[in-house]
């Protein structure tokens, strides 16, 4: 599902479904991190490792632990960039080599509408109008739900090139239907304050995909060198 937003560089794996029985145990490193979390927290944040460390062997990287760093933000093998996303029956990782892409970010949500008063905390006012045309031309996508899930793509895309915060309300995000899938389309991401200097220039936008199938909304951005 998210392998189809990403360029052929990219090696996605997801896993479908709510059973972890045939995926590794955690490393101890990774087990001491979720060591009292709840038991869905638990099997998702597993699940979600399993597939990492699968996409890691199909880049040629030995599988090795994945533990968090600053805000909690995934820490890759030397040469890689990736990201992760796990919702309830679904989750996935996707990296690169760091050659390939400068960052990546991806992001899969239940196609369900937000919790209430969600959307006014993370929209802007050009964006919420935006939103609501597309409900009205187009009924059968959660595109709040959508929104949100285009928001954390660009957060995760963003927070490795920066170290740095990136507020819900510092990304102006235009979403556009692809006219022979209306399921699928693009995004577009104005940065609203100081971009990432990458290759020289400093990024004033980000760009990705989305796709709305199985009863889940996905997102993913990628940000090249050049």
């Amino acid at each position: 599902m998210i392998e189809e937003l990403l360029p052929d560089t990219v090696v996605v794996v997801e896993a479908h479904g709510h059973d972890d029985a045939g995926h590794p145990p955690l490393y101890p490193e990774e087990e001491a991190l979720v060591a009292r979390a709840v038991a869905k927290r638990r099997r998702e944040f597993a699940v979600v490792r399993s597939c990492a460390r699968r996409a890691m062997e199909k880049l040629g990287v030995p599988a090795q632990p994945v533990l968090t760093g600053e805000r909690g933000a995934p820490r890759w093998p030397a040469g890689l960039a990736g990201s992760m996303t796990h919702c309830d029956g679904y989750c996935a990782a996707a990296l690169v080599r760091a050659t390939d892409l400068a960052s990546l970010g991806i992001d899969a949500e239940p196609d369900g509408p937000l919790p209430d008063g969600v959307l006014a905390a993370v929209s802007l006012p050009g964006e919420a109008e935006r939103l609501r045309r597309l409900a009205e031309e187009r009924p059968g996508i959660h595109w709040d739900r959508l929104l949100f899930s285009a928001k954390e793509s660009v957060y995760k895309a963003w927070f490795p090139l920066t170290g740095q915060w990136l507020d819900f309300m510092e990304a102006d995000i235009e979403i556009a239907v692809d006219p022979d899938d209306p399921r699928r389309g693009t995004l577009r991401a104005e940065l609203l304050v100081p971009g990432p200097r990458v290759g020289g220039r400093r990024l004033t936008h980000f760009r990705g995909h989305w796709t709305a199938r199985r009863g889940l909304v996905a997102t993913a951005v990628t940000v090249p060198h050049a």
